[in-house]
């Protein structure tokens, strides 16, 4: 049986900083992530969706956390097609038109270099791609899904899809394909079911060395409304202990599975994932790492790994991660 590591979609929500689970002398950033560390074995970089990571963060991840722990990050917005609000774009490329390839590129590289120091320092766990319920199957998603693997061939590469025709009975044989394939993981959810946007639940395994499960609750709001609306849910030991034979199985087939909870609201994400550490025998599910000893500034530095945006032929950035320079222009801005 592989690796079952058990973990949450975030460390830094405010519900969950609100909640009280971070005790005393532990609420500040430095002290939240190595609390979590200390009880949890991986966590999911949600955030990362919202707003592109920078390599500082990446390097003080790193630092914070003990050697084995593992980051999944989020694909940012602009990756995935969905909508990307300026603001959420580093100042210096607002001033681009939201279809100019020459951004797509920028954010690309500047996403790969901000995980270039987890990679380096043995704590990137996998880059999830979370398509939009409006990317449906078919040959045009299809080719979205090839270019993206081309840009992250370096990275260990998980997919999520929000539309549930991709895991229809009798389409779900093509999509494990295509996605194994792709040397991708597919993402297994937990939803609420009986509703149109309800996802199956089903359990691929498409890669040996990877498998996710995701816990987004079971609210009748799922695919609706705002994310307390979608997310709000406190599961059962009933409801987890039901999921026990699907987990056991995709672990039998994979090296690694990462069980992660994206319920909410205040502390039910953390309180969920102690829960199914409970119900689970004690060889089955990871413990969390060792406390670091130090600091692993080495990540500074890095190694010539070439984890920027894969085919993309740039020299790695230096820390800063300026834009890469442009032959005889300027950045084209929106008009009017």
């Amino acid at each position: 049986m592989g690796e079952m590591l058990i973990g949450t979609c975030s460390w830094t929500d405010k519900a969950l900083v609100g909640s009280g689970w971070y005790p005393p002398g532990r609420r500040d950033p430095e002290g939240r992530l190595r609390h979590y560390a200390e009880r949890f074995p991986v966590v999911e970089v949600d955030s990362g969706y919202y707003a592109l990571p920078s390599v500082r963060n990446g390097i003080l991840w790193a630092e914070r956390t003990p050697p084995g722990f593992l980051f999944d990050v989020k694909a940012f917005s602009l990756l995935t097609g969905h909508p990307t609000r300026k603001a959420a774009l580093p100042a210096d490329l607002r001033g681009y038109d939201a279809g100019d390839p020459e951004l797509l590129d920028e954010v690309w590289h500047r996403f790969g270099a901000a995980l270039r120091p987890l990679a380096d320092a043995g704590r990137l766990g996998a880059v999830l791609f979370q398509f939009p319920p409006r990317f449906t199957p078919g040959p045009a998603a299809e080719a979205v899904l090839h270019r993206t693997r081309k840009r992250a061939a370096r990275w260990p590469v998980a997919v999520e899809f929000r539309h549930p025709d991709w895991w229809r009975e009798d389409r779900r044989e093509r999509t494990s394909d295509l996605l194994r394939d792709l040397d991708a993981t597919a993402v297994a959810v937990d939803t609420a079911q009986g509703l149109p946007t309800s996802m199956p639940p089903v359990t691929p395994v498409t890669s040996p060395a990877l498998g996710v499960v995701r816990f987004h609750g079971r609210s009748a709001g799922w695919g609706a409304g705002g994310k307390e609306d979608r997310f709000r849910h406190a599961y059962t030991r009933e409801e987890l202990r039901g999921w026990l034979p699907r987990l056991r199985s995709v672990a039998d087939r994979v090296d690694r599975l990462h069980v992660l909870f994206n319920n909410c609201c205040g502390d039910a994400a953390v309180r969920a994932a102690e829960t199914l550490l409970g119900l689970l025998d004690p060889h089955e599910a990871a413990a969390p790492r060792a406390r670091t000893v130090g600091p692993i500034l080495e990540t500074a530095a890095g190694s010539a790994s070439g984890l920027s945006a894969a085919g993309s032929g740039h020299a790695r950035a230096p820390l800063s991660v300026p834009p890469r320079p442009r032959a005889g222009s300027a950045p084209r801005r929106q008009r009017g």
